[in-house]
């Protein structure tokens, strides 16, 4: 028998999954016409499922591209409060632009700056952290922002499979930089599943997301 590969799985459940609103349907066409990186939409799912379950009254996002997961996670959770960090202007700029258009606008605090830089200066405690920015500063921020999370929170880390570039027996075909980021991502996944204080399961879907339970 034919075996079927993982992003036909994906495709199936795609087709199966409910229409967003059209403002977000209007955000997916803009990223894939602008090339920005947005969650995919099998990841997004099991995310806010996640999160439908753990039921968080405060997300950090780490790294807000142009608000589309933001807008979502606050469309599910209509207790809770979602602060977003974003470093690139643009993208700032057209988040602002989509957040403001939103119903869930008054519950999103938009923060532009380098998240690195803004470690220590977010105050106060978040029940959720995801975490989709800089990839080669993943354990950075790990470190940093989960320094708010209390005993029982939970941080998301997403793009863990670099698109399958984790995956590469010889890295030589990628150029320095791309290697580089391998050998970052790599490290910060295998510090990730050796640490006690969490606990840590990786699902192999979307381009890879790691979810960590903070155990102490």
């Amino acid at each position: 028998m034919e075996r079927v590969d993982h992003a036909s799985y994906e495709g199936y459940v795609e087709k199966l999954i409910n229409d967003r609103s059209p403002l977000l349907t209007e955000m997916e066409a803009f990223a894939r016409v602008h090339h920005v990186p947005i969650m995919d939409l099998t990841g997004s799912e099991v995310l806010l499922s996640l999160l439908a379950m753990q039921r968080p009254t405060r997300i950090l996002e780490v790294g807000t591209a142009i608000g589309y997961s933001a807008i979502r996670m606050a469309e599910l959770l209509p207790d809770a409060e979602i602060v977003t960090i974003e470093r690139n202007a643009r993208r700032f700029e057209e988040a602002t632009g989509f957040i403001n258009r939103s119903d869930v606008r008054n519950r999103i605090t938009l923060i532009h700056g380098d998240a690195v830089e803004l470690i220590g200066s977010i105050e106060g405690e978040f029940d959720a952290v995801f975490i989709d920015a800089a990839k080669g500063q993943y354990q950075k921020f790990f470190d940093g922002y989960g320094a708010l999370v209390p005993i029982g929170g939970t941080i998301y880390s997403d793009n863990l499979f670099l698109r399958g570039d984790v995956l590469l027996e010889d890295v030589s075909v990628l150029d320095r930089r791309r290697r580089r980021l391998v050998r970052l991502v790599k490290q910060f996944t295998e510090q990730l599943m050796a640490r006690t204080d969490y606990h840590t399961a990786i699902l192999p879907l979307g381009d890879g997301l790691a979810i960590s339970r903070k155990l102490r």
